[in-house]
């Protein structure tokens, strides 16, 4: 609880800060700007994107053929969805809709690992995104700043590469014990990659998809409210403040996802007035696709909506029975 505290605390701190430094003149006349068919289009993006995410999620966790059928994974993905707006992180979505996916087919671990292929899958694009739009990018800026943009990403991403090995070969028992449990299933779902192919390239595709589409997206907001900037830009900065989300010192990211877009649009010529008002109109849009993703979850978990159940149920049989009498 008191985790939950200190992340609260640092969004509120964070927000507070930023609203007392900008101009809000500057910020009043930027979200006017926005008019409800951009933010409306943007919304419909949004759920489209993760219609696709929840197709892709779908096909992760009947890898280990659980057999998750259309309805039930809808379901499922909604609820994390929505939990996303009430819970500290997107993690806390992730194990509702793994949980849920997990009764419904009676294989909860095909579930979990799903749930992190998934995740995997979606860093592993991120970090393309940031590469190739880092690459693109270091033209808009001049001097110091194109020649750090230029030498960090490659030597970031050699450094990486060296230390997966390191990673790789370190036991399990020498990492710290609150770190074992993600480290293992992580490395089952690389592994789970690595042994099929052919579902990590559509897996990758569709994040792929889904990922430049909501860069895209973010891109046109800014856009609508004059940040004009090239688009490679974008694929730097959005996806980095994403990713700087997903640490656990704010709540759901809020804060932090804001203040990292407004410092890494910044030498790009963009004022912080306006990083902050297009980052707050997307997250408006998060929070009304959360809101539908709720209503979804409500509509297909009523007890006269609810024949899914028993077909998931009569699914999940045969898989059970079939690995009794292969033991057997």
């Amino acid at each position: 609880m008191m985790k939950l505290w200190l992340k609260i605390f640092t969004s509120v701190v964070v927000m507070t800060l930023l609203f007392m430094l900008i101009p809000w003149r500057e910020a009043q006349r930027a979200g006017s700007q926005i008019s409800l068919a951009v933010w409306s289009v943007a919304l419909c993006g949004f759920m489209t994107g993760h219609s696709l995410g929840a197709a892709k999620w779908r096909m992760m966790v009947n890898a280990g053929r659980p057999r998750l059928r259309w309805l039930a994974a809808a379901r499922c993905y909604a609820a994390g969805l929505f939990a996303n707006l009430c819970l500290p992180s997107i993690i806390g979505g992730d194990v509702l809709r793994a949980t849920l996916a997990g009764k419904a087919t009676g294989r909860p671990e095909a579930a979990v690992l799903g749930g992190v292929t998934d995740r995997v899958s979606d860093l592993v694009v991120s970090g393309l995104l940031i590469s190739v739009g880092g690459l693109l990018a270091g033209g808009a800026l001049s001097g110091w700043q194109a020649q750090l943009v230029s030498l960090s990403l490659p030597i970031g991403l050699g450094v990486g590469l060296c230390c997966l090995p390191l990673v790789f070969q370190r036991r399990l028992s020498r990492w710290p014990a609150r770190y074992r449990r993600p480290i293992a299933r992580s490395l089952i779902a690389l592994r789970r990659f690595w042994r099929n192919p052919g579902i990590a390239m559509r897996a990758l595709l569709i994040s792929f998809v889904i990922q430049s589409g909501f860069v895209l997206l973010n891109a046109w907001i800014g856009r609508a409210i004059g940040i004009k900037v090239p688009l490679a830009v974008w694929f730097l900065t959005w996806p980095l403040a994403k990713v700087a989300a997903m640490a656990p010192i704010s709540f759901g990211g809020i804060g932090v996802r804001d203040a990292t877009l407004a410092a890494l649009l910044a030498p790009f010529g963009v004022a912080p007035a306006l990083s902050l008002v297009a980052s707050l109109i997307w997250q408006s849009v998060i929070i009304a696709g959360g809101l539908l993703s709720g209503l979804v979850w409500w509509r297909l978990s009523g007890p006269d909506r609810g024949g899914w159940r028993k077909r998931e149920a009569f699914d999940a049989r045969p898989i059970e029975d079939g690995s009794r009498s292969s033991r057997a």
